[in-house]
């Protein structure tokens, strides 16, 4: 019971403490004077990516035997194919359930829907426009060759495997520089900020108190994430799942949580697009950091369940490819992607027996 109850206690504060922390990088994107694109794909997406690629640096450097190196080789797998999933998949529930919440209101104000399409966005719009779409297209562009090279390199084995994991670092490092060096993407007057939590009288707090309530935010997601994973690991065993079903199914999800809670939060203040560059930033992260890591300090050879995780993911990435580009990537379409997922669990079924 105690593991159930501290499961609870971990997700509250990993979602209280992710309200502070967007709250904290979106002050900290207006300092350092980056595109509020940026904000979700290198700040946030930095931070809440932070926790699983400590678990992956820990593992594979530190581990004592086979076995501790594969969580890292696992973890490196894992969340890519949560993010790319389930996270997105979320993103588009909570997107539906907003948009329906938009029409009920406007029923229960006129006691008729209205009929003028503007006054809502109907659930098969799409998110945003089609230069957003493109936006969101080209970081999938990123990440796919990157990750399909990371998927490959792990069916083979030669001498110098190891180095290329300085490949993978640096691949990240041209990401980032076009990432912050891009600007403003976004048309339109500065967006008024919600006030910091830490100073929540100040019209312009100070910088200390941004990074203060960025970096306190960070620890706290960072050692709740960890309690999370570590309740799952002691649950599974009492639903009757193996410890292998565990790591693969629960723990990418938990260690994912962080950016899955951000997704929610900034599609209830509207934010959408913050939501989504968080998600696909992270998965840029994913394929890029822990993989190096991997590849460095481990043979970096996967066996069928790995495999499967990656061509799972690969087929999500392409499903999501094909909607941005045809504009037509809707809530519930978003939504559809953590049907991968599903199939995912179902696959291990025979891989795992």
């Amino acid at each position: 019971m105690i593991h159930f109850l501290l499961l609870i206690v971990c997700a509250v504060a990993i979602y209280l403490s992710c309200e502070w922390f967007v709250n904290a990088v979106e002050w900290l994107g207006r300092r350092l004077n980056v595109g509020k694109m940026a904000v979700g794909t290198i700040l946030a997406a930095f931070g809440t990516a932070l926790p699983e690629s400590v678990v992956t640096l820990v593992a594979v450097t530190s581990g004592g035997s086979e076995e501790a190196k594969d969580i890292g080789v696992g973890a490196a797998m894992g969340g890519p194919l949560a993010l790319a999933t389930v996270a997105y998949g979320v993103t588009g529930a909570m997107l539906l359930l907003k948009r329906r919440k938009q029409r009920v209101a406007v029923l229960a104000t006129t006691g008729m829907p209205p009929t003028n399409p503007g006054t809502y966005p109907d659930d098969e719009e799409a998110l945003g426009s089609a230069a957003d779409m493109r936006r969101l297209a080209k970081d999938q562009k990123w990440f796919l060759p990157i990750f399909i090279v990371k998927v490959a390199l792990g069916l083979v084995a030669f001498a110098f495997k190891p180095v290329l994991g300085l490949l993978f670092f640096a691949a990240y490092a041209v990401y980032f520089w076009r990432e912050i060096r891009g600007g403003d993407d976004d048309e339109g007057d500065e967006e008024e900020l919600e006030p910091l939590k830490f100073q929540p009288k100040a019209a312009s707090p100070a910088t200390w108190a941004v990074v203060a309530q960025t970096l306190a935010t960070l620890a706290v997601i960072f050692f709740a994430s960890q309690l999370f994973v570590k309740q799952l690991d002691a649950i599974g065993p009492m639903l009757g799942l193996s410890a292998s079903v565990t790591a693969l199914l629960l723990s990418p999800i938990a260690t994912e949580l962080p950016e899955i809670m951000n997704a929610v939060i900034w599609v209830r203040q509207g934010k959408t697009k913050l939501a989504l560059a968080n998600i696909s930033g992270a998965m840029m992260i994913q394929a890029t950091v822990p993989s190096g890591l991997g590849l460095l300090f481990t043979s970096w050879h996967f066996d069928a369940a790995l495999l499967w995780s990656g061509l799972i993911t690969m087929a999500a990435i392409v499903y999501l490819l094909l909607t941005m580009r045809a504009h037509r990537l809707t809530p519930a379409r978003l939504a559809a992607a953590a049907g991968f997922y599903v199939v995912f669990a179902l696959g291990l079924i025979p891989i795992l027996s």
